[in-house]
């Protein structure tokens, strides 16, 4: 999958470190050749939670079948 900047992605595993889960959704604000993306992570009121360095093989698109929620985050 071809990403570009601010493209909305799904996580696709757990980062207990930034507290996040697989299916947290993520903007992605940098690229770097040839597989890397730093993405940012925001809770609900749109505070930055993490802005992580991931692998594409990290994240996948949003689909037309996914649903949004909301947990609270310590």
């Amino acid at each position: 999958m071809k990403y570009k900047l601010l493209d909305t992605v799904v996580l696709d595993r757990d980062l207990p470190e930034h507290a996040l889960r697989a299916g947290d959704l993520g903007a992605i604000v940098e690229m770097y050749e040839p597989d890397g993306l730093e993405v940012e992570f925001v809770t609900a009121s749109g505070k930055t939670q993490a802005l992580v360095t991931l692998n594409v093989k990290d994240v996948r698109p949003v689909q037309d079948g996914d649903r949004v929620a909301v947990r609270s985050v310590a």
